[in-house]
Formats: structure tokens, C-alpha cells, sequence
């Protein structure tokens, strides 16, 4: 029988132990982490997989990185918005060199993008979908939408990766700042096409993140469809508890 349980990728292991180590006080707030040649040896992992860890972290406002000094833990007062899931897809798909561009265009949105970015079933968007590989394999399939107002005047059409990633690239051509988030995250069965793109056995299971991200007036910027297989996959989060 195949073994069911979950095994995330390395950099995500890496994130999810320094992060319980800093909630459980291992790391204090101003503590300096083990060296990136500690890590390195103490995960048995390449320095790539580290940076990336690292990088995750800083990101999601768990430590700050100085040029030769090192990896610091960020005091627990700034964590009360440290990212969710889908925060990380979101940085994922927006990031300048994650994956390859399977294909680009305006197509319909199907019902349940149309119902998150208020438009009628059908209304042409611009999609882009990307496959992100892990240590040479398939681990995500990621399908954004994008308003075609939003999308206007941008290379998001342009069938590539963007340098400095989608969100700097908005921010630079439209002023378009993302504001929050809202996340539906579901298990189901692959599609077929799904499973030929991730490289699963038929009929897998995934985990499907359904996200929409919105600018402070509230207004749709883009719908992400994420795909993960569930072997590969476990979504964790450490957060402050208030009653």
C-alpha cells in the first residue's frame, strides 16, 4: 500500500521547525539563528534549499536577514499577520523566476473565478498558469486570473516571467497595491490534465487553494488557482492565540 502520509517539500520543513522553535521560545525575539552552514548540515540539505527557507521566513515577518551578520528573530509583536497558505502561493505565482509559463491568453472564466471577481460567468480575463517544480519535480500548478482592466497596459500577456515578479511589475506600471487576501482551501481528485502537468498517479488527491486578492478598495485584482498534490504537500501554521 502507498504510504498516505504527507511529506512537505525541504524548505518547507526548514520553515516549519524554525518557525515552532520561535513560538516555543527556542529562538527568543533578537535571537541570531544556527549559521546557514549549521542549517545546512543539521537538514542534510543543499544551501539553496536553506536561502530558500530563509527567504520564506523573512517574507512572512518571522526573522530579518543582515548582509554578514546573520539571521535574526523578529520581536512576536510584529508576527500577528504572518502569512497564511495561500500568502505563500500568492508570493509564488507574483515571484520573478518561480517555474515555467505553460500558457498565456484571454479565455472565460468559469463560474466559481467569475463569482470572486464580480463578473458574469463567461467574461474574458486573462489567465496565466505556471508549473513550479521542487528538486526536479512537479509540485504546483498555479492558474491566475487577472481582470483585463487590471491586466491592460502590463507584459502580463506577455508569455514569460516577469522580472521582479507581477506584483512589483503592477505596482510599477499601475499603482496597484494588493490589500488582503480571501482563501477557500479544499481537497479533491485531480483532473486528468492535472495529473499528466504534476507528474501523480490517476486520480490523486490534491489540495485545491482558491484565493482572491483584493486592493484596499476592495476590488478584485486577480484570482489564483493553486493545485498541489497531496503527497507532496501539508500546510502548517504557528499564530497567536486570543480569546
Amino acid at each position: 500500500m502507498a504510504d498516505l502520509e504527507f511529506s512537505p517539500p525541504k524548505y518547507a520543513q526548514i520553515v516549519n521547525t524554525i518557525q515552532r522553535r520561535i513560538g516555543d521560545g527556542t529562538y527568543p525575539p533578537g535571537a541570531l539563528l544556527p549559521s546557514e552552514a549549521q542549517l545546512i548540515r543539521e537538514f542534510a540539505v543543499s544551501r539553496p534549499t536553506v536561502v530558500r527557507a530563509l527567504e520564506v521566513l523573512r517574507s512572512q515577518g518571522w526573522i530579518d536577514r543582515e548582509h554578514g551578520r546573520g539571521s535574526f528573530v523578529r520581536n512576536r509583536a510584529v508576527l500577528a499577520d504572518h502569512t497564511r497558505p495561500g500568502k505563500l502561493i500568492i508570493d509564488e505565482a507574483g515571484s520573478a523566476g518561480s517555474g515555467t509559463i505553460l500558457d498565456v491568453g484571454r479565455v472565460p472564466v468559469p463560474p466559481a473565478v467569475a463569482t470572486l471577481l464580480r463578473t458574469p460567468p463567461d467574461t474574458p480575463a486573462l489567465l496565466r498558469r505556471q508549473l513550479i517544480e521542487r528538486d526536479g519535480e512537479p509540485s504546483e500548478l498555479i492558474s491566475s486570473w487577472f481582470p483585463l482592466d487590471v491586466a491592460e497596459g502590463t507584459d502580463l500577456a506577455k508569455p514569460e516571467l516577469i522580472p521582479g515578479g507581477v506584483y512589483q511589475h503592477l505596482h510599477a506600471v499601475k499603482r496597484v497595491r494588493l490589500d488582503h487576501i480571501a482563501e477557500r482551501i479544499r481537497a479533491r481528485l485531480a483532473t486528468a490534465e492535472e495529473s499528466r502537468l504534476l507528474n501523480m498517479a490517476k486520480r490523486g488527491a490534491v489540495l485545491n487553494l482558491l484565493l482572491a486578492v483584493y486592493d484596499a478598495d476592495d476590488q478584485p485584482l486577480e484570482v489564483v488557482d493553486a493545485v498541489l498534490p497531496g503527497d507532496l504537500h501539508e500546510l502548517e501554521d504557528l499564530y497567536p492565540f486570543s480569546a
